[in-house]
């Protein structure tokens, strides 16, 4: 069978041994065969120069690029560290703040409330109001003193009257004097049975005391009024376990324990 068959002048030439541009097959064939040797040769040259450099230079690139990770992530953490610097000093920096403008305000309305006592215009409500600043600047002898005066100039609403018996009795508690204050609780909740605030007091303050069951008994009324007291909740529950530890353990028991 006959070789293939090829159309064209192109085609005709070059099988003929002449391309067209001057060269014969066999130049040609020639020509490519050097080329492909010069390009191999220098392609082994190059890549023979290129590639430690290459090498050297992908090795470079990860450890720039490592480099860098690093830098980034002490970076971040020494922002973030430093955020919540400013965060923490700002927070304190509203605290004291905040401190100053309430004890300032505080300080102007007992200077206020004073003037009027000293004046004598100083009603059951001046009196107490007085008594509360006191209470709140932790002056617990002066609060005693002027809240002892607006109970006795009282001529209001039993109700609110609770209030200033309440606030006596934190006075007295913080002042260590637990019984007192014992006394003005159970003179609140008796003016206002429905005063959880009260209650809660005074359970706090027969805890004190180690009477537990009158401190649980005083936390179950707060629940009565407000089953979700978060204050009363808790304590009632602890004031439970208590109640069962010491059950049957004599008085003196319990004094020495």
């Amino acid at each position: 069978m006959g070789g293939p068959v090829h159309e064209g002048p192109t085609y005709l030439g070059i099988w003929e041994g002449y391309d067209g541009n001057g060269l014969t097959i066999n130049d040609h064939e020639e020509w490519e065969m050097a080329t492909r040797w010069a390009t191999a040769f220098l392609f082994g040259q190059a890549l023979s120069v290129v590639s430690p450099e290459m090498a050297y230079a992908s090795g470079t690139v990860k450890m720039n690029e490592i480099y860098e990770v690093g830098e980034l992530f002490d970076l971040g953490i020494q922002l973030l560290y430093l955020l919540l610097l400013l965060g923490l000093l700002g927070a304190g920096t509203y605290f004291v703040i905040r401190q100053v403008l309430v004890r300032r305000e505080l300080d102007l309305s007992a200077k206020e409330l004073q003037e009027q006592v000293r004046s004598g215009d100083a009603d059951a409500t001046g009196l107490f109001e007085l008594g509360a600043v006191m209470l709140r600047r932790k002056f617990y002898p002066a609060a005693t003193k002027y809240l002892l005066q607006a109970i006795q100039k009282w001529d209001g609403d039993d109700q609110d009257l609770a209030q200033v018996y309440n606030a006596l009795g934190v006075s007295y508690v913080r002042d260590d004097k637990l019984d007192k204050g014992i006394t003005q609780f159970e003179m609140a909740v008796k003016l206002q049975p429905g005063y959880v605030t009260a209650w809660n007091n005074l359970g706090d303050a027969y805890e004190k005391r180690k009477e537990y069951k009158a401190a649980l008994k005083a936390f179950e009324e707060v629940l009565l009024f407000d089953p979700n007291n978060k204050i009363a909740r808790p304590r009632r529950d602890a004031m439970k376990e208590q109640v069962e530890m010491y059950k049957g353990v004599p008085l003196k028991a319990k004094e020495k324990r």
